[in-house]
């Protein structure tokens, strides 16, 4: 289900965190999903259940699980009305990524090109006409 490479100078724990957000971005983990148990992923991942332990943390903390005492972790599902600030900052990012392609020379109308086929290409997120 995860591949991480142990390689990388990215922390176990933040590739996990992205591995299970694009997972869930792209409706592969569905609302109300329970996620595997720290214990069974440590162990398949052969890491250390604390390194999962703290990536369900931080994804809890980021609003993308909840976790229910003694049941495990689960996919929360998206609220709308409740993702303001982190709107807010991946809009400041996607205007700072526009700015650094128009400066490496891609062409305004390839960027919106680029913006149209990633809106066309709809892998779980909910696109708004």
């Amino acid at each position: 289900m995860f591949e991480l490479d142990l390689r990388s100078r990215a922390p176990i724990y933040e590739q996990l965190v992205d591995k299970i957000k694009e997972l869930i971005i792209n409706n592969v983990l569905k609302p109300d999903e329970q996620l595997p148990t720290v214990r069974v992923l440590a162990s398949e991942l052969t890491i250390n259940p604390n390194t999962i332990q703290k990536a369900y943390r931080e994804l809890e903390y980021r609003g993308y699980v909840y976790s229910v005492p003694g049941k495990g972790n689960f996919v929360r599902a998206t609220v709308p009305d409740n993702n303001a600030a982190r709107l807010q900052t991946l809009e400041r990012e996607v205007l700072k990524n526009v700015s650094e392609m128009l400066y490496l020379g891609m062409s305004p109308h390839d960027i919106t090109t680029l913006i149209q086929r990633s809106l066309s290409e709809d892998k779980g997120g909910k696109v708004h006409d």
